[in-house]
């Protein structure tokens, strides 16, 4: 592997769209190398790191083998590494988007099967009847069977999925499936319907290290500076710049003080406070008789500390 760090993104569909948007919107525009189809890319802002353009699933498999230093895969993808994933991959920072859940759905038909426990009783039954377990159809072996295992489940057979899940009830391949869907429409439209409490896993896309790959000084530099940057961007977004008139007196103190302890930050200018806050914190600051406040938002706030990369050095020193 490269001395320096190296990066693993979707290369393909909604998931590297929206990647790259989300890179866009840090300041780190993403500029493939070798034309559209190239798989190797750069990242602006970010010298000397390295990106590799790989399929979601294989993002996962290069993290878990420390094939990659970084990459942007879907929790679920990464989860189904195994239950030990978290000694392989520290995962750094939610992304916000690729949402999907995933699921166990059983035939509509199936009146009074509504939760896991209802589950497991029909599958006791089903094996009495016909001497056969029941055929969950997936992908996600692992999670299905650490799934099923805390809820008690063990008269059921997995029947590996390789195309459309949820056809597998109507085809005859399988009695339910354990699925990922984001609205719920493909299972509905296929008879199936989601378990009270059969939500095994609330995906998104994540930002995550890989811990055994070759972690250089050169390759934790870059990630600090790619993490510092990135938690910078998503501080601006929850945040917002109340700016005033000063006074200087003791009931400007007062309130700002006030401010300060609600969870306010104190700027040359003015303050930083949580954009939820925005409207509270102005009217504060007027019922006193400042203002006029004007708010701005931040493109970057940078803290002295960086949670995400302090994790990851512990991690990898």
């Amino acid at each position: 592997m490269t001395s320096g760090l190296v990066i693993a993104v979707p290369s393909k569909g909604r998931l590297k769209e929206q990647v790259e948007g989300w890179l866009a919107d840090c300041g780190l525009k993403l500029e493939v190398t070798g034309g559209a189809r190239g798989y190797l890319a750069s990242l602006k802002g970010l010298p000397g790191a390295q990106v590799r353009l790989l399929s979601a699933a294989d993002i996962a498999d290069a993290l878990d083998a420390g094939e990659v230093h970084l990459g942007v895969t879907g929790e679920d993808l990464l989860r189904e590494r195994g239950d030990d994933l978290d000694a392989r991959v520290l995962l750094l920072r939610p992304l916000g988007f690729g949402r999907a859940d995933l699921v166990t759905a059983v035939p509509k038909s199936w009146l009074d099967v509504e939760t896991m426990a209802d589950l497991e009783e029909v599958a006791h039954n089903y094996l009495a009847r016909t001497g056969r377990r029941m055929r969950v159809a997936t992908k996600y072996l692992a999670q299905t069977r650490s799934f099923f295992t805390r809820h008690g489940v063990a008269d059921y057979r997995i029947v590996e999925s390789g195309g459309a899940t949820e056809g597998a009830p109507a085809t005859g391949a399988a009695e339910l499936v354990v699925d990922i869907t984001t609205t719920g429409a493909t299972l509905e439209a296929n008879g199936l319907k989601v378990l009270a409490d059969g939500v095994m896993l609330k995906s998104q896309a994540q930002l995550a290290a890989g811990l055994r790959a070759g972690w250089s000084a050169d390759a934790l530099a870059q990630a600090e500076r790619l993490l510092r940057i990135v938690e910078a961007r998503a501080a601006a977004l929850r945040s917002a710049t109340l700016a005033w008139p000063a006074r200087g007196d003791a009931a400007e103190g007062k309130v700002v003080d006030a401010l300060v302890a609600a969870g306010a930050s104190r700027r040359p200018n003015g303050l930083l406070v949580d954009s939820a806050q925005v409207s509270d914190a102005s009217l504060a600051l007027t019922a006193s008789g400042l203002g006029p406040v004007t708010v701005s938002n931040p493109n970057f706030v940078f803290d002295v500390s960086c949670s995400p990369y302090d994790t990851l050095r512990a991690r990898v020193i």
